[in-house]
Parts: structure tokens; C-alpha cells; sequence
């Protein structure tokens, strides 16, 4: 008998099939998933799952068969936890899978706002062409932030030192063994030095506004922030004010707080550049994802050690 997954991701045709050849019958629960747990919660033995959408303590109660949550990226931030151990539920998350399409996505952004690549292209397109001839800095030989030296921070580190010459810095609760660049203990610290400050730590409350108005006031008029991590490490409202006022120049924005709802303020600014949430998204990142998800699906049933569980 096939073991009933619910499934609160997309997931493409090719994937599901996989999933289904290995014994896992799949409920898709996309955009309904919190009436089909009101009503059907007792039918699942698994669910899929992501960090910004997560799994709440209020849900866990209404799986009362539910033995494992697998998160499909990194990210766990609001997957309750504690709610599933305590219930003995087991925990994986996908740290890794999409490591290349990220940290691309961050140089990306880290170039088009720099740049001005988009309100450039919009002008170009206009035939005003006089208008979008303005001086924009240079990227190459930078000092290069980084706020969390992770593996995705990592990969920035190595694109910018790499693809750029940029002199890399980084803040994290401590220091990585053989990570590239200076540790800075103190973001103020690394904010004030930096000329591109990037965004790679996890979500969650531990992080919640890490950067502030403090931290950009900081990095200073010509300074950049790129954000791919999470919308809630960084005080939006703060970061509108120092856009609008110019207390920093510009901001790559993948993710925000509250999204996908983006404050008019914010969406009216030329300084900035907006993607919706999709820098880990390629077929290469999502194959890693899916693939990962069904080793620890399968290794769980099977009562086997788990591939990636979250970490204690």
C-alpha cells in the first residue's frame, strides 16, 4: 500500500513520478492545503513542505499518523519544530541543492542594481537613451559583505573574489574554518567597510531585523545591499527610509517581509531591483531539491539514517 505524502510545494510531473515509482502516493495541496489538513490531517503519514511556508504547531496537532516534514530547501524558519519533536517527528530540511542558482542570482542583482540594468533596459526601450547615460560604479575590485558565511555565502564569496577581484568580509556567529576573507565580528563593523553588502544568513526570529536602520546607516550612501536570503532579516521599513533618503544607493531584493505583498513605496523606487523569490530556482537546483526529499522520505520508511535532518 502506498504511504500518503502531503504535498504543499509545486512539484513537476517528472518528480511526482518519481515519488509515486518508489511506493509514495501524493495529495497536492498547493493553494488548499490548510482545509485538506482541517479535514484530512489524519490521512498523512509526510508532508513536503518549505521553510517560508513551514508547518505550524496548530497543523502538527491535526496529523496525528504524521512521522517526518521535509522542508525542499535550506530553510526550516517556519517548520515548528519543537511542536514535531516533541511528537517524535522527524525533521529534514535540503542544505546545498540549490547553492549555484543562488549565489548566481545574488551576483545578478548585485550587478543590475549597480548597474542600473533594469531601469536602463526600460529607457533603452523608450529611445530616451540620453537619460539613462548616468555614471554608475564599477564592481570589480570591491569590498564584497557578507552576512552569513554558509555555503551559499560561501559561493557569493567565490563568485566576487573569483569573477570580480572583490576583497571579501563576513560576519557570522563565528568564525568558518577556511572561509575567504576577514571575519568581522560586528556587522556595524563589517556594514561600514563593505561597499556591497549580501544577505545569506537563515531566517527566523534569531535574525529577524539584523539589519537595521543602524546596520545601513553603516554601510553609507554608496553602499548596496542584496538580500536572497530571508525578507525578514532585514527592518523593511528601514530600508525604504534609507532608499528614499539616500542613505544607501540601491538594493537587490529577492526576497521581502510579508511577500509576496510588496509595499508601494518600495515598488515605485529606481533604486532598487525586485525578483520574486526564484534565485534558487533552476531545473538543476530543483532536481537536487526534489531528489533530496525523496532520499529522506524513503530512508525514513525504510528505517534507515536520514540524509539531512535538521540539525539539533
Amino acid at each position: 500500500m502506498s504511504i500518503p505524502l502531503l504535498v504543499m510545494l509545486p512539484l513537476e510531473p517528472q518528480f511526482a513520478s518519481q515519488f509515486e515509482a518508489a511506493g509514495f502516493a501524493l495529495h497536492m495541496a498547493v493553494e488548499d492545503h490548510a482545509d485538506i489538513i482541517a479535514t484530512r490531517g489524519a490521512d498523512f503519514r509526510g508532508v513536503l513542505t518549505f521553510g517560508t511556508l513551514g508547518l505550524s504547531a496548530a497543523d502538527i496537532a491535526r496529523m496525528p499518523n504524521l512521522e517526518i516534514i521535509c522542508a525542499i530547501g535550506a530553510g526550516y524558519e517556519n517548520i515548528d519544530v519543537a511542536a514535531a519533536r516533541a511528537r517524535g517527528i522527524a525533521v529534514t530540511h535540503g542544505p546545498g541543492t540549490n547553492v549555484t542558482s543562488v549565489a548566481d542570482h545574488a551576483m545578478a542583482l548585485l550587478m543590475a542594481t549597480a548597474r542600473l540594468i533594469v531601469s536602463g533596459d526600460r529607457i533603452a526601450r523608450t529611445g530616451e537613451w540620453s537619460k539613462g547615460k548616468q555614471m554608475r560604479p564599477t564592481i570589480t575590485g570591491k569590498k564584497l559583505g557578507i552576512l552569513g558565511m554558509g555555503r551559499i555565502g560561501a559561493a557569493i564569496a567565490k563568485r566576487g573574489a573569483g569573477g570580480f577581484d572583490m576583497k571579501i568580509g563576513y560576519h557570522n556567529r563565528r568564525p568558518v574554518e577556511g572561509a575567504s576573507g576577514s571575519f568581522f565580528p560586528n556587522l556595524a563593523a563589517l556594514a561600514e567597510w563593505a561597499d556591497f553588502l549580501a544577505i545569506a544568513s537563515p531566517g527566523g526570529p534569531g535574525t529577524r531585523h539584523l539589519v537595521n536602520a543602524e546596520i545601513l546607516a553603516a554601510l553609507g550612501p554608496e553602499g548596496y545591499v542584496v538580500n536572497i536570503a530571508r525578507g525578514s532579516i532585514v527592518d523593511q521599513a528601514a530600508l525604504i527610509d534609507a532608499l528614499k533618503t539616500g542613505k544607501i544607493a540601491g538594493a537587490g531584493l529577492d526576497v521581502l517581509d510579508g511577500e509576496p505583498a510588496v509595499p508601494p513605496e518600495l515598488a515605485t523606487l529606481e533604486n532598487v531591483v525586485l525578483s520574486p523569490h526564484v534565485a534558487g530556482l533552476a531545473p538543476e537546483s530543483e532536481a537536487a531539491m526534489a531528489g533530496l526529499m525523496l532520499e529522506n522520505v524513503t530512508a525514513h520508511f525504510a528505517g534507515r539514517k536520514l540524509p539531512t535532518p535538521v540539525p539539533d
